[in-house]
């Protein structure tokens, strides 16, 4: 490995870094996150990991980020004031939507507000034909007169979105010309940059959260890299996308939808990487303090998805209910997530039972454990209390733990509605919060023909292996990997990340030999973009170094969504149209179960990956592990009602040795592993832990 490397994963609770050396060797560090501006938590961070290692942060040769900003502001709707300029006719697409509802009997169900309200859409004459035909030139008058009403209501923002433009962008070009001259500087985003594809609701629906983040993106990023000058640091400063690659903070500020997963994305490429060392599939389960999400690795792939929805309710990448947020095509890794985790708060809901969620306590209250203000109960509280955590020993014994006060905050708030006692309380509150994982982890596995039984579970996070033993042994999983450094996981995945853009083109016309000999010429095309961009950000050599993959997007004429073929054997074989067209059909029946044999086909798109290798070789990493020094040999812990609150063996990893079982609590510097009663544990490579669950014949008996 060559210099060193850190990465760093802000959360709403807790900031992650990780330091990588020379020589492999990795150290951790774990400190409360600063909401009030994310990038002081970062810095200092960055700073104190380096003094614990004895360099100085000029030394670093990277750095690599995953960042909540553009999550948070979706869901807080905390983004820009946008203007909308679009198409005669097309100003209320963004109401009007897909006209799917995800909750048909919820009646208390609202649909999410449009990003840009009516008043700000506005809409110029023009038009341009499917094939790229002006039959309407622009009306210039009009588009200067709608500019500088929106400037007039002191928009923040403006997105471009004409009708078609990926088949002739030159109207969006001509009024980007015209803002340009009437407001420099004004954050511009237009639909045939964001998203050069056809679906008019899709693409307008893009073009604007682009716009609606692309202020708050710019503003901090910008801020970050003063600050990271200020204390010498003059290595390139990466950013992690929903697709698990890195760009450049340049692109990220013009193309911030690329990076709104991208702190989730992080911890599932790490597992990737490290997925060489184990046998058979992985389902990811990362807790953290203010979310939990799930994702798979197949074949030591992870899982894509073409779309999700941010926002609304449950994000979750399903092809089953859509409508719940707004639409993002931007090419991710598949990730199910949901509003709990450790700090997620706990409250009484109408019914008189305990709800879970959404609303965090963050890293300022904090849960009331925390002692820094917090007085409601959250997850963390009832894990306390349950004995799961150590009091003394959380990051290092950085943050002490009051374990009264959680005490009080159960006992005050939740406890006497259901009329037991706090233990009690605290272990339905546990296995409350495993059923809300087991929710999301069944959105990526279930919900895509995935049987859960046959994957290991991989959790990571702060509160994952807290939760783990519970949520396998809930879906059936009879195995749990728990990689080394758990609770700073995802900070390491940030590092193991390949440099890697999407380009998209629309390649909307009927699948046949005239279209072959049009792709080729468009794929040539955009290998050019790919290579010229690509040497700009890495600065290595792309003749040796670039990767290329290249997908066409088909469709049965008529249908409304497409499947991506990769291209890569096709091409090189020199396939012919109708070699591609099986290709497609055969992939239609792996997904849907049919084909729909001598129906016409229809090309909608070209997609195309470029990516230079990770320099972080995450299996020849050595972690550099800082075990807790075991106080006590044994703890409290209570294991539900047929076992009862049991002394429990303490351990660190260090010291787990042939043939231990449990219940056995193993602490670490980030996290605790929880080993329930029967299940067995083995210390594996590099400091991970494997842990087998009793089967279900042993617990029937």
């Amino acid at each position: 490995m060559e210099g060193y490397h850190v990465g760093v994963d802000i959360g709403g609770t807790f900031t992650d870094v990780i330091l990588i050396d020379p020589l492999g060797g990795v150290r951790s560090h774990k400190l409360l996150s600063t909401p009030d501006n994310y990038s002081r938590s970062m810095v200092e961070g960055i700073s104190e990991i380096c003094m614990s290692a004895g360099i100085e942060p000029s030394m670093l040769d990277r750095v690599v980020h995953g960042t909540t900003v553009v999550t948070n502001a979706c869901i807080e709707m905390t983004g820009a004031k946008v203007g909308l300029i679009t198409t005669a006719g097309f100003r209320d697409i963004l109401e009007i939507g897909r006209g799917r509802l995800p909750a048909v009997l919820d009646l208390s169900w609202k649909k999410p507000l449009p990003l840009v309200p009516r008043n700000l859409r506005l809409e110029v004459q023009e038009r341009i034909d499917g094939r790229g035909n002006v039959i309407h030139s622009i009306d210039y008058h009009g588009a200067e007169k709608a500019i500088q009403r929106l400037l007039d209501e002191g928009v923040e923002a403006i997105a471009v979105c004409f009708l078609n433009s990926p088949a002739n962008s030159r109207h969006e070009i001509e009024v980007s010309e015209i803002l340009k001259r009437m407001a420099p500087g004004m954050p511009l985003s237009i639909s045939s940059n964001v998203m050069p594809m056809f679906s008019e609701y899709e693409r307008t629906s893009e073009t604007v959260l682009n716009a609606y983040v692309m202020p708050l993106v710019r503003r901090y990023l910008t801020s970050l890299q003063v600050e990271l000058e200020k204390i010498g640091i003059k290595a390139p400063l990466y950013i992690m996308q929903s697709n698990g690659g890195m760009t450049t903070p340049e692109n990220a500020m013009e193309r911030p939808i690329e990076i709104i997963e991208c702190g989730p994305a992080a911890g599932v490429v790490g597992a990737m990487r490290l997925s060489k060392n184990v046998t058979g599939d992985l389902i990811t389960f990362d807790m953290g303090g203010t979310t939990a999400k799930a994702s798979i690795v197949e074949s030591g792939q992870v899982s894509r998805a073409s779309e999700y929805e941010v926002g609304g309710s449950l994000n979750k990448a399903s092809r089953l209910l859509k409508g719940a947020g707004y639409v993002v095509r931007v090419p991710s890794i598949d990730i199910a997530e949901i509003g709990a985790g450790g700090g997620s708060l706990l409250s009484i809901d109408a019914g008189g039972g305990i709800a879970i969620g959404p609303e965090s306590a963050g890293a300022n209250p904090g849960p009331a454990c925390y002692g820094i203000g917090g007085f409601r109960p959250t997850v963390t509280d009832a894990d306390l209390i349950l004995g799961y955590i150590n009091p003394s020993h959380l990051c290092g014994g950085s943050y002490p733990l009051d374990i009264e006060a959680s005490r009080r905050a159960i006992a005050d708030k939740i406890a006497p509605s259901l009329g037991v006692s706090e233990v009690e309380t605290a272990y339905g509150v546990y296995q409350l919060a495993n059923a809300r994982m087991m929710r999301a982890i069944r959105a990526v596995s279930s919900e895509r023909g995935r049987d859960p039984r046959q994957f290991s579970l991989h959790a990571f996070g702060g509160a994952g292996p807290i939760h783990a033993a519970g949520v396998a042994d809930g879906l059936g999983m009879r195995r749990i990997i728990v990689p080394p450094a758990p609770g700073v996981f995802s900070a390491f995945g940030l590092l193991t990340g390949d440099i890697e853009r999407h380009f998209t083109r629309s390649f909307n016309r009927p699948w046949d030999a005239e279209a072959l000999d049009e792709m080729f010429l468009a794929i040539k095309a955009l290998e050019a973009e790919a290579r010229s961009g690509m040497s700009v950000w890495s600065g290595r050599n792309n003749d040796t170094d670039l990767i290329i993959a290249q997908f066409l997007e088909l469709q049965y004429a008529g249908q409304g969504s497409s499947l991506s073929v990769d291209l890569n054997g096709n091409l090189a074989d020199a396939r012919s149209v109708e070699d591609i067209a099986k290709s497609f059909e055969e992939l239609h029946e792996r997904t849907f179960g049919h084909r729909l044999r001598k129906h016409p086909i229809r090309a909608t798109a070209l997609r195309l990956t470029a990516h230079i290798a990770a320099r972080v070789n995450a299996t020849e990493a050595n972690f550099i592990i800082e075990n807790p020094e075991i106080l006590v040999n044994t703890r409290p812990a209570y294991w539900g009602p047929d076992y009862g609150l049991i002394d429990t063996p303490v351990h660190s990893t260090e010291t787990i040795g042939e043939g231990l079982c449990g219940p056995v609590l193993i602490d670490g510097y980030d996290t605790t592993i929880v080993v329930p009663p029967g299940a067995s544990v083995t210390r594996q490579g590099q400091g991970g832990v494997v842990i087998d669950l009793l089967s279900e014949e042993s617990h029937e008996h």
